[in-house]
């Protein structure tokens, strides 16, 4: 798992970054955001041990699920690159509405996280949607350290 992780993170980080306004650049963030999804998909089936019955019923659900989620990703990118284009010049009012729009972001997150519960857990027994939400906290803890080691603190 850890070793999916790590490429998940490098692709995650590569999506993350600033993207010129080119037609090129903006195919190629569609394309790293296309394998980050089919990544994430292989990575959660090669740790989850599925039933055909459960499968049936959950992928589905997981499909849904990341849609939503990667709607809040998607601004969760746009606020990083954000912070990145205005991070040497940061006034107070800039740096004030980058927290607002991160915090909004993880607020999301985790109404999206609590949305889908009800569907995923009629796919799953209580032991694989915990272990299905530990998975998505694990991947999700690997890109959020490598991102804090590469995102530099705002200067007082």
């Amino acid at each position: 798992m850890v070793r999916g992780c790590m490429l998940l993170t490098a692709i995650l980080m590569l999506a993350a970054v600033p993207v010129r306004a080119g037609e090129a650049e903006k195919a190629n963030l569609e394309i790293l955001r296309d394998t980050i999804r089919v990544n994430k998909k292989a990575l959660v089936a090669a740790n989850l041990t599925l039933s055909d019955e459960e499968a049936t019923k959950f992928w589905p659900a997981y499909e849904s699920y990341q849609k939503d989620l990667s709607a809040v990703q998607d601004r969760l990118v746009k606020v990083i690159q954000d912070y990145a284009a205005n991070y040497k010049s940061l006034s107070n009012e800039k740096a004030t509405q980058l927290v607002e729009a991160y915090l909004s972001v993880e607020e999301d997150r985790a109404k999206v996280r609590r949305a889908h519960l009800t569907e995923i857990s009629s796919a799953l027994p209580g032991r694989k949607v915990a272990r299905f939400y530990q998975i998505e906290n694990k991947m999700d803890a690997v890109l959020r350290y490598d991102l804090a080691a590469e995102i530099p603190v705002v200067d007082e």
